[in-house]
């Protein structure tokens, strides 16, 4: 009889401790989330490793998507690039990545892009972050993004990684829109060069890129390269427009990419 008062004394105190595991228990993967700008209600996710815990500062990886991955859904963006990559090998990316969406007809400037930046910052707030271990990338219009942001926040990324990106205009879609340099700095890429030659930056583009000139990439890398700039340029022989799965699958990008430091 002593036997079985003591299982049932111990069975609420049981079923209470499970309990509050199960509230303390932090969910990981990929989180939606929504960021206000004005009146407009933005969509994005957050990946969070199996490993995350808040007792550490972890670094975060802001990642642009791009031309194909517009609109609403607040998924899609995930499904082409870093977000391929994490889901194959997600030990090589053991950060927080931030996945903004941008609208439909839109680029990574302007409002798309404050919106981006202000999932990044309330994505900080909500976990335990390193600042001085924010990265910025993204591909073809997100590499694009990437050159607008890191020129307007130079002080915040410990490293970029445009990825068949631009900077200057170069067709009629990309024309009359918000430029990376703005128009009074003088020519872009010195430009672009002077302000951005203290941050690591790795820059890929597929030889054979028939959506965005290879000459974009090329000419950013020199730019850097005659500043002084710490700069790495990968050409992909042969490669078309998708670079960004060599890039992201690559072990050895994944690792310079979390070693740096602001």
């Amino acid at each position: 009889m002593k036997s079985r008062n003591w299982c049932v004394l111990l069975l609420p105190a049981f079923l209470l401790i499970s309990s509050a595991s199960a509230q303390n228990r932090i969910e990981t993967g990929f989180l939606d989330r929504t960021v206000e700008i004005g009146s407009a209600i933005y969509r994005y996710q957050v990946y969070l490793p199996d490993s995350y815990t808040p007792s550490q500062r972890w670094p975060v990886i802001l990642f642009l998507h791009g031309a194909g991955e517009r609109g609403s859904d607040g998924h899609v963006q995930t499904q082409v690039g870093l977000g391929s990559a994490i889901r194959l090998n997600s030990s090589r990316y053991p950060a927080i990545v931030v996945f903004p969406q941008a609208p439909k007809e839109s680029l990574w400037v302007g409002v798309p892009a404050h919106a981006a930046m202000a999932a990044l910052e309330k994505t900080r707030k909500e976990f335990q972050t390193d600042p001085d271990r924010i990265y910025l990338t993204g591909l073809s219009m997100g590499g694009n993004g990437s050159w607008y942001l890191a020129y307007r926040y130079p002080a915040i990324f410990a490293a970029v990684a445009p990825i068949c990106g631009w900077v200057t205009p170069f067709n009629q879609w990309v024309r009359n829109v918000e430029t990376v340099v703005p128009p009074d700095s003088g020519a872009p890429l010195a430009a672009l060069a002077r302000r951005l030659k203290g941050t690591p930056i790795w820059i890929f583009h597929g030889e054979e890129d028939g959506a965005v000139p290879v000459d974009q990439s090329r000419q950013a890398a020199e730019a850097l390269s005659s500043a002084g700039g710490a700069v790495q340029y990968t050409e992909l022989p042969g490669v078309g427009h998708n670079s960004w799965d060599a890039a992201y699958g690559s072990a050895r990008f994944a690792a310079w990419l979390l070693t740096q430091k602001r």
